[in-house]
């Protein structure tokens, strides 16, 4: 491990999951690449992994729903990290309902924000995709912490590639 690599293996980023749609096709995948990235505006940045389903279909989208994880939502962490786009659906295993923007809004979450993407900058193997929020809800409030990555780093990707 490089010096980097150790220095970057103390923080924790939050692990989200991001799910998108273009007309009746869905996708969604688990993405420890996000942060908030300005103030004012309010933007989100979300790196998207190049040679994943839901960045193919993020190519075509004009919004990304952004859903964040407590311990108790591990299994919908497992499900959109831990198996591919490409070989089912993880929409017919999950509850969800159609969103803003008309994004699927998974059930199992803190909390989701809907963000219309502003700005797509390729970052090498992963492309950020910066949001402007247009939509929110908390469904649990309080302080308790969300999934990071540290909590999500033993899910085996459905893909190599699919992380």
């Amino acid at each position: 491990m490089t010096p980097y690599e150790r220095l970057l293996d103390r923080v924790d980023t939050p692990a989200v999951v991001v799910t998108t749609a273009v007309g009746e096709t869905r996708s969604g995948c688990l993405v420890t690449f996000a942060s908030p990235c300005s103030m004012e505006p309010p933007r989100f940045g979300v790196w998207l992994s190049t040679v994943n389903r839901t960045y193919e279909l993020a190519a075509g989208a004009s919004a990304l729903a952004v859903h964040f994880l407590s311990e108790a939502h591990r299994p919908t962490a497992e499900l959109f990290g831990g198996e591919t786009g490409f070989e089912i659906d993880k929409f017919a295993r999950c509850g969800w309902s159609p969103g803003p923007e008309g994004l699927p809004v998974l059930d199992d979450c803190v909390g989701w924000f809907v963000g219309r993407i502003v700005e797509r900058l390729p970052t090498g193997d992963h492309t950020l995709h910066v949001l402007a929020p247009v939509a929110a809800e908390v469904r649990e409030p309080g302080e308790g912490r969300v999934l990071g990555l540290r909590e999500v780093r033993d899910i085996s990707p459905g893909r190599l590639d699919d992380v």
